[in-house]
């Protein structure tokens, strides 16, 4: 059987190696489906649409992030974000005297050559600067950005494979990379709950419900709010505790600074957003198709912050911050560092400054993003967080 291309797929838009590998994607999505006895929660479609080894979004060689990518990220915006958050990190690396730096999913590269840029002018360089990245081709872009911008500081940067046993003492860094872990989606009722799963309708992936275990079914009802209608739609990413829990692992002394869109649980699963929080990305165009081109997209879910929030005593750490991104970066001197990049280039500081515009305004990234501290190991205010705090809505 060979499955078709997704309503509104468009071949002239595909070149044929695109094409050839979303249906390769879609036979790898078939069998799991037909081995699974007809049906996979969505959460499995969803990792193996994005990290198949070879196939899925993360793992392939698809170019995904700025310029003719699918999204663009804070660091492919604007120099200034990588310069904020220098900032953060130079004051816990002056605090442990020496240490290191890790990025979880590191893009293209280009937050890293930012933050050691503005380190080294601020004399606080790390000892190292370590990536772990599942992406092969992303991890040569990496290296290919660090060769273009900060050649002489290449000497410090590392790959690994796993934060664990790292024995670091620092900070963990992670921007927009908790979107991207695989959330399991329900439905629900007055009555009962479902699980909404992935199966096939004449040659197509289809969303087809199943009765919720009983573990889901108490889930959907702690979650549920006064207000929510039947068939109100949602998820939950039940893995993101031991997933923070494993990434965080390493890390004896210092801060893991997590920045994402997402809300608290309350504003989370409130009853006007009924059809859940799940967006795909594809040639810079967002929608809620995750069945469009598998492999070729991404597919996320907003982070519920008050799981993070939950996950951070369990992995040991202290919960020291969460507020918008606009109000960290502010706290962070967006304004000292705009004119620092300037230079007293005028034409520069402007386009800086309509950058700036983006990443902290209320309806660009401002406040759909937020930022949240854990600490280990240190008792430190964190310059970052000392304009808001938004802890009492988690």
């Amino acid at each position: 059987m060979s499955l078709d291309a997704a309503p509104g797929a468009r071949g002239g838009v595909l070149g044929e190696e695109a094409l050839e590998h979303a249906a390769k994607m879609r036979e790898r999505l078939a069998g799991e489906i037909r081995a699974a006895g007809g049906w996979i929660g969505f959460d499995r479609y969803m990792e193996t649409a994005l990290y198949a080894p070879g196939l899925g979004y993360y793992s392939a060689g698809a170019r995904k992030l700025g310029p003719g990518g699918d999204f663009t990220t804070a660091p492919e915006i604007s120099r200034l974000f990588g310069a904020c958050l220098a900032r953060q990190c130079a004051q816990v690396l002056a605090w442990v005297r020496g240490g290191s730096i890790l990025e979880i999913g590191a893009g293209t590269g280009a937050l890293a050559a930012d933050i050691l840029a503005r380190l080294e002018s601020l004399g606080q360089l790390p000892v190292k600067y370590l990536i772990l990245d599942v992406s092969a081709d992303l991890r040569a872009r990496q290296r290919r950005t660090l060769e273009e911008r900060v050649p002489h500081l290449t000497a410090r940067v590392g790959w690994v494979d796993s934060a664990s046993g790292l024995g670091l003492d620092g900070v963990i860094l992670a921007n927009e990379v908790l979107d991207a872990l695989p959330v399991t989606r329900f439905r629900w009722s007055a009555t009962h709950c479902e699980q909404l799963g992935v199966s096939i309708e004449r040659d197509r992936f289809v969303w087809s419900p199943r009765p919720a275990d009983l573990a889901l079914a108490d889930l959907c009802r702690s979650l549920a709010q006064p207000g929510w209608e039947d068939g109100y739609v949602s998820e939950y990413c039940a893995r993101l505790p031991a997933w923070a829990l494993e990434v965080t692992r390493g890390l004896r002394r210092g801060l893991a600074l997590w920045i994402d869109y997402g809300l608290p649980r309350r504003q989370y699963y409130l009853p006007e957003r009924r059809d859940g929080t799940l967006i795909c990305h594809f040639r810079q165009r967002a929608h809620d198709d995750p069945f469009l081109e598998p492999g070729l997209q991404d597919i996320t879910a907003w982070v519920d912050f008050t799981l993070l929030a939950e996950a951070s005593s369990a992995a040991g750490f202290t919960l020291a911050g969460f507020c918008t991104q606009a109000h960290l970066l502010a706290a962070l001197g967006a304004d000292r560092e705009m004119d620092h990049l300037a230079g007293g280039d005028e034409r520069r500081f402007a386009r800086l400054a309509n950058e700036a515009r983006r990443l902290m305004m209320p309806g660009e990234m401002g406040e759909r993003f937020k930022a949240m501290a854990w600490l280990r190991g240190i008792d430190l205010p964190l310059t970052g967080f000392s304009l808001q705090d938004l802890r009492h809505t988690l």
